[in-house]
């Protein structure tokens, strides 16, 4: 029997969490690519890092909440969650508004990440 290789994924995250349907295709890649057991590595830039706000009230849009399906994916063994530090500054958050634990990378630390992945994704 073939033995299935483990890929590095990057998932690059950049879109706003309801301007679209991005962010939603994202995750449900990350759930997909969980359940085979791949390696994934999610980095939110840019108004992407709005998707892991704590405290959405998206029901007046009439969307879902995306951080409480986010917040899930430490349940499927996805628990690498990069923020761009620039990105982070420009909207005026800080670690404590998000609802994940997660690393916050500078530009040449996301460089790293992406030269040392398998495959790269970006939505």
């Amino acid at each position: 029997m073939r033995e299935v290789s483990r890929k590095k994924i990057v998932v690059i995250l950049s879109q706003s969490p309801y301007g679209g349907s991005l962010a939603r295709e994202a995750i449900d890649y990350c759930l997909a690519a969980a359940a085979f057991e791949q390696d994934l590595q999610l980095i939110f830039t840019s108004d992407a890092v709005l998707q892991l706000l704590n405290d959405q009230q998206p029901q007046s849009i009439h969307q879902k909440n995306i951080s409480k399906t986010l917040s899930a994916l430490p349940i499927y063994g996805v628990d690498n969650f990069y923020v761009d530090q620039e990105a982070l500054a420009d909207l005026g958050l800080s670690e404590k508004d998000l609802c994940l634990p997660v690393s916050i990378v500078n530009a040449n630390e996301m460089t790293e990440l992406l030269a040392n992945a398998s495959h790269t994704l970006n939505f």
